[in-house]
């Protein structure tokens, strides 16, 4: 019963029993299923739970395939290796970009910057500065647009209200299916 469950699961299985009292899933990168079992409970126990949660599982694993495919087909080079040429080709085609709409949105900023964020993809203060995280860079151009757009629009919106994302979608019709793209890569 229990290889049945676990031939309907295409990914990396693994089971870890420990002195808990319930199960627990988790999917870890790779896709790999971790079940987390009580030291009593038996291959039946481990098919039952893995079959109840068979939906969630196939569902999360997807996830985190797509996220090692994203890995894999886009490598960002750590911003400390990049050398005096990609750092000015990231200005240069940053720059290029903002220009434009900043020009196509009637906007003016003071300033851009280019940083190595951990957690942001982009940010706008309220002084004008725009800040874009260098991997962008490395990322498909409408999602680099997508990013720009986005901070350009707290230049009239300082919030994600329903007129900023109006705005928004004014300059970027698609933005939730680039939002959702943007979510798939990590920093």
């Amino acid at each position: 019963y229990l290889e049945e469950i676990a031939k309907k699961i295409p990914y990396t299985k693994k089971i870890i029993r420990s002195r808990r009292k319930s199960f627990a899933i988790e999917i870890k990168p790779g896709p790999t299923v971790i079940l987390r079992a009580p030291m009593e409970a038996t291959p039946k126990d481990y098919a039952e739970i893995l079959e109840k949660h068979l939906d969630w599982i196939l569902e999360k694993g997807k996830l985190a395939e797509i996220q090692n495919k994203n890995e894999e087909s886009t490598m960002i080079p750590p911003a400390t290796t990049l050398s005096f040429e990609e750092n000015e080709a990231i200005k240069e085609k940053f720059t290029k970009r903002l220009i434009h709409f900043c020009i196509l949105m009637n906007l003016h900023i003071n300033g851009l910057t280019i940083r190595n964020q951990k957690t942001r993809w982009g940010s706008c203060s309220t002084k004008g500065n725009i800040n874009l995280n260098y991997a962008l860079y490395y990322l498909p151009d409408e999602l680099l647009d997508y990013v720009i757009i986005h901070e350009l629009c707290h230049l009239r919106h300082m919030n994600h209200s329903k007129e900023f994302w109006a705005e928004v979608e004014k300059y970027c019709p698609d933005y939730k299916e680039c939002k959702k793209k943007l979510s798939e890569y990590h920093l």
